[in-house]
């Protein structure tokens, strides 16, 4: 059993690196608690991880009779429902979602949104002060972007965003059992506001991503209208509260070290190297979903029983000095940079792609048009969520120098 931790802590999203290295030193797979999951192997190392996430038929979503691993026998059934997506699914169901998302992504061409997503970047930095200073950079900007771009993707109303930043802020802040409860109401409102979304479409037709899922759900009906408002929720979740975080926590380290800032600002050519970095740093998704083991196995030396459950540690596997060199540093011009911050395996994130332009577009906008930016307060006064498996800043107040 590994030392008693605690993975909501201050101290641990302040400085993950110093957990991490306590638990690697137990083993390079921990028998620990997590919240909301309860008894669960963690692994400690990039090897670990990577095991864990690429063997998909060891380690699997869904237990024997098709439940799913992570999901409590307390959470209502709805909650199964909207959870019932391809992030979920083992083979072969995961492969007829991923296949059908992929092929509404490309029609959707995300590369060739770059300009735009700069647009829109460009938009909300111009604004962020626009109702007094300090602002928060999370809410005013680190949010906005994403949920910005992931609405226009899926093509859903902009007059709606404030529906969507509401039932993002209420996610931001579930951080145990309880507070997952309380959320049971919002869940019953969103599902029922995309149900109304997705009929709409197909009475009136419509536009982005759900256009194109309504167009598989005619021609083949690979996808049932369950699993629509599902593919949707992810889709909308997925695509813009990690990105919000990744954000946030880049720009928080850059104005702790205006040299680093300086560095980017003078060459933007960087950025897509920079942002690389800070997805292995920062490591805004901290752990994989639990995995039910299928067989006894060997991980690393620790002998696993089938039908025990485990999870792949992100946040270690980025900072394991095994995979990268020094990774306590954060070194914008880090190469090569083995991280896992977008997974593996068959489950290797849809949207990093997109993530990555979002990232590079949320820096050079904002400081482009704020050079000067500054912290409003002493960087020790920034304090994170205790929101377990996600890194996200409370808030991140900011002035503008001069």
């Amino acid at each position: 059993m590994a030392p008693r931790f605690d993975f909501t802590s201050e101290a641990f999203f302040r400085d993950p690196g110093a957990g991490v290295a306590l638990l690697r030193s137990s083993a390079p797979v921990v028998f620990t608690r997590f919240p909301i999951i309860g008894r669960v192997w963690v692994t400690t190392t990039y090897e670990a991880a990577a095991h864990v996430l690429k063997d998909s038929t060891t380690f699997t979503l869904r237990k024997e009779g098709g439940a799913l691993v992570g999901l409590p026998w307390w959470m209502p059934r709805m909650v199964g429902a909207v959870a019932n997506n391809m992030l979920t699914m083992d083979e072969p169901d995961h492969t007829r979602l991923r296949d059908i998302v992929d092929e509404a992504f490309r029609r959707r061409a995300v590369l060739d949104m770059e300009p735009h997503i700069r647009a829109i970047a460009d938009r909300l930095a111009d604004e962020l002060f626009a109702a007094g200073s300090p602002a928060d950079v999370v809410q005013r900007y680190a949010r906005m972007l994403p949920l910005a771009v992931i609405c226009e993707l899926l093509g859903l109303p902009p007059a709606d965003r404030p529906k969507f930043i509401a039932w993002a802020n209420s996610v931001a802040h579930l951080t145990n059992a309880f507070g997952f409860l309380r959320l049971i109401g919002g869940l019953f409102k969103m599902r029922r506001y995309l149900q109304e979304r997705l009929q709409a479409a197909r009475e009136e037709g419509g536009e982005g991503l759900i256009a194109e899922l309504l167009r598989v759900e005619k021609e083949g009906g690979r996808i049932t209208p369950d699993e629509m408002v599902s593919m949707m929720f992810l889709l909308l979740g997925a695509g813009s509260e990690t990105t919000t975080h990744l954000i946030s926590g880049s720009v928080f380290e850059l104005l702790k070290d205006p040299a680093r800032r300086d560095w980017l600002a003078a060459d933007w050519s960087r950025a897509g190297l920079a942002v690389e970095e800070f997805l292995r740093f920062v490591s805004p998704v901290q752990f994989s979903k639990p995995r039910y083991v299928r067989r006894d196995v060997d991980l690393e030396g620790v002998k696993l029983k089938k039908g025990d459950r485990v999870m792949a540690m992100i946040v270690a596997a980025n900072l394991d000095p095994q995979a990268n060199a020094h990774p306590e540093r954060l070194d914008l011009e880090r190469r090569p940079n083995r991280h896992l911050a977008f997974g593996t395996g068959i489950h290797f994130c849809l949207g990093h792609q997109l993530a990555r332009i979002e990232g590079i577009c949320a820096l050079q906008a904002l400081f482009t048009r704020w050079p000067d930016l500054k912290l409003a307060v002493d960087p020790s006064q920034i304090h994170w969520r205790r929101r377990p498996g996600i890194r996200m800043i409370a808030e991140l107040p900011v002035v503008a120098a001069g």
